[in-house]
């Protein structure tokens, strides 16, 4: 009964804040304490889908779709964003042999 009535109300905005803070606190945790580069890609991603998860609710919630469209060049950056990041980083890998971040100053001129 209890589920019944909450998918016929929809979910609350409070929902999707929660769980877009979480997700953006769970990616902030991971570039701050991890030092391999593929984690931090992954968790700087995790970060924006995170703010795209908000900018979607609250979109739908205020009935525009100004978010909406904002949303899809987010992703359209992040993904050229994460070709490159990971084209460098193979590039990286291919001359230190490791993703540690701490050693790529080695890389400088």
């Amino acid at each position: 009964m209890v589920l019944s009535s909450i998918f016929q109300q929809g979910v609350s905005i409070e929902y999707y804040i929660v769980l877009s803070s979480v997700l953006f606190i769970i990616g902030v945790v991971g570039v701050l304490t991890r030092r391999n580069a593929i984690i931090l890609l992954m968790c700087i991603e995790l970060m924006l889908n995170a703010v795209n998860l908000l900018l979607v609710a609250f979109s739908t919630y205020f009935g525009k779709a100004d978010a909406q469209i904002f949303v899809f060049f987010i992703m359209v950056v992040a993904a050229a964003e994460a070709t490159v990041g990971l084209s460098i980083l193979i590039l990286a890998y291919r001359t230190l042999r490791t993703t540690d971040v701490g050693i790529f100053n080695k890389l400088k001129g």
